[in-house]
């Protein structure tokens, strides 16, 4: 009677255990009675009819990803591997067509991503595939969700993750690129250098100018000086000739003062005698003599002289009186 007892409450406790079962969150399992479908239950604990019904199967609701690697030709025949990354879910409401309808899905989506990827990429060269695989996801994704659909899952995203050519295209690629780069900082170094060039002789025309202007211009105050010495030594009863001579040899002797007086000075040969003041105006006096007398012979001769305008008339050569013969 005992034994009986244990048999019966055994039978029992393995009814109830046969009988519930659990569910995962984002899950779904599908239900068989006698091999024919029942039901679909989600998450939470369940119960079913021991020996009767029985679990036919699991699905997974949560977004899964498929990787495929796909090896194909451009337009520009460059063979390529592509990685194409497919997210995909179970549609909830539609488990029992993902269940039914299709045995392996990964091998479908896989056989779809292959068909689309041949079909767009060979229309395309390489620099394009690079430049497109936003369009070649596109493409995928619009594929396979039609095709898909029908079996009850939703195509969340298709990302294609890597390109890889062939080694020997890559190398080659990366040659035309360092030579481009190289081209683009020649160019740019060609340019600076001529910027530099253009400067350097704008500074230098500039420099000259002002140069020009600058020894101009001195020897305008020169000669100004010149006439107002002049004129004040002829205010106080000094001819021409005379107060020409002397500022001659005043220069001449404020020129050899100025040569002493500095220190680093190389050795310069100068007429210092008497007589050198009177001999360096006298030379003077022949040159603007000579001048005036070519000028005047060219004027004979009918030919016109361009920037050629004579201040004054010079004296004629005269010799001065020297400090050793004062009589003459």
């Amino acid at each position: 009677m005992d034994f009986t007892l244990y048999i019966i409450i055994a039978i029992i406790l393995f009814v109830i255990v046969s009988s519930l079962f659990t569910v995962k969150q984002q899950s779904a399992v599908i239900i068989e009675r006698f091999g024919k479908y029942q039901s679909i239950r989600n998450s939470g604990l369940q119960i079913k009819i021991p020996i009767v019904d029985r679990i036919a199967g699991r699905l997974n609701l949560r977004i899964q990803q498929l990787d495929v690697i796909i090896e194909t030709k451009t337009k520009d025949n460059v063979f390529v591997k592509m990685k194409v990354s497919v997210q995909f879910k179970v549609v909830q409401e539609r488990v029992y067509e993902a269940f039914y309808k299709l045995e392996y899905p990964h091998d479908q989506i896989t056989s779809y991503v292959f068909d689309v990827v041949r079909a767009e990429v060979p229309k395309l060269k390489l620099d394009d595939v690079f430049e497109r695989k936003d369009d070649i996801a596109i493409a995928v994704k619009r594929e396979l969700n039609d095709a898909m659909v029908t079996y009850g899952y939703d195509i969340i995203n298709t990302l294609i993750t890597d390109i890889d050519p062939d080694i020997q295209v890559k190398h080659a690629m990366n040659r035309i690129n360092a030579a481009d780069r190289e081209k683009t900082a020649a160019e740019y170094e060609g340019e600076a250098e001529r910027i530099r060039i253009v400067a350097k002789a704008k500074a230098e025309a500039e420099s000259k100018r002002l140069q020009g202007q600058g020894i101009a211009d001195q020897r305008r105050e020169i000669a100004r000086g010149l006439v107002e010495s002049v004129d004040v030594l002829n205010t106080v009863g000094i001819n021409s000739q005379e107060a020409s001579a002397l500022i001659v040899v005043t220069q001449h002797y404020d020129t050899l003062q100025s040569i002493g007086a500095e220190n680093n000075s190389n050795l310069i040969l100068l007429p210092n005698s008497p007589q050198a003041g009177s001999d360096m105006l006298n030379n003077m006096v022949a040159s603007f003599t000579a001048s005036n007398q070519v000028g005047e012979a060219m004027k004979k001769s009918g030919t016109k002289e361009k920037e050629y305008k004579p201040k004054r008339n010079l004296p004629p050569q005269t010799d001065f009186p020297s400090q050793n013969n004062p009589a003459e």
